[in-house]
Order: structure tokens, then C-alpha cells, then sequence
């Protein structure tokens, strides 16, 4: 299980992916376009083209785990720039899994009074 709440930081590699890659190619992607350690416990996170579809490894220093999950209905919330990743919360990402906009969540009701 991804450790959403623990130490590790969770990036999302901005851009679209191909999403036929397993565990070997998306960490060949972390380690040559993101210039990142792909065993260094972080999570990182990738989209594909249609935007319903991410997948996400993982190394827990035992061995590399991949996440996949697809939207029956709507896409996955995606920042707009080309290169790079960005670093979520453990917040952020359980918007992001969830299919909610992650980047300005609103609450939909607020208490107005306790009585």
C-alpha cells in the first residue's frame, strides 16, 4: 500500500505519459526526465493522455510497487505545465485519487451556529 500520510513526498510528473509502461520504464522516466532517485521511498505519480488513467510507483526499500487507477466518469485534475514535477501533500493526493480538484478545494457547507 502507498504510504499517503507518511514521510515520503509525493510528486506528480507534469505532462502525459505513455501508460503501457510498467515498473522498470516509469522508473527509467523518474531517473532520466525527472532527475530523481526512483528508489529513494518517494511516490511518484503519472498521467496518460486521456486523462483517466494514473499510475504510481512507489519503493518501499524492499522492492517497487505500482498503483494503477482509471475514472469511470471524468478525468484526473492535472496542472497545465509541460516539464517537471510537483510535490503534493498527502491531502492533495487523496483529492487527486478521488477525481477532485486538488489544487483549491472548496468546502461545500460551513456551520453558521452551533444551535
Amino acid at each position: 500500500m502507498i504510504p499517503i500520510g507518511s514521510a515520503a513526498k509525493i510528486w506528480i510528473a507534469t505532462g502525459h505519459f505513455d501508460m503501457r509502461k510498467g515498473m522498470a520504464g516509469l522508473s527509467l522516466l523518474v531517473q532520466e526526465h525527472l532527475q530523481r532517485l526512483p528508489f529513494a521511498g518517494d511516490v511518484y505519480v503519472f498521467r496518460g493522455r486521456s486523462g483517466r488513467l494514473i499510475k504510481a510507483i512507489w519503493h518501499d526499500g524492499v522492492g517497487l510497487s505500482l498503483y494503477t487507477k482509471r475514472l469511470d466518469r471524468g478525468r484526473f485534475i492535472w496542472p497545465s505545465t509541460v516539464d517537471g514535477a510537483i510535490q503534493l501533500t498527502s491531502g492533495q493526493m487523496s483529492f487527486l485519487l478521488e477525481g477532485i480538484e486538488w489544487r483549491n478545494p472548496q468546502h461545500s457547507w460551513r456551520p453558521t451556529s452551533a444551535g
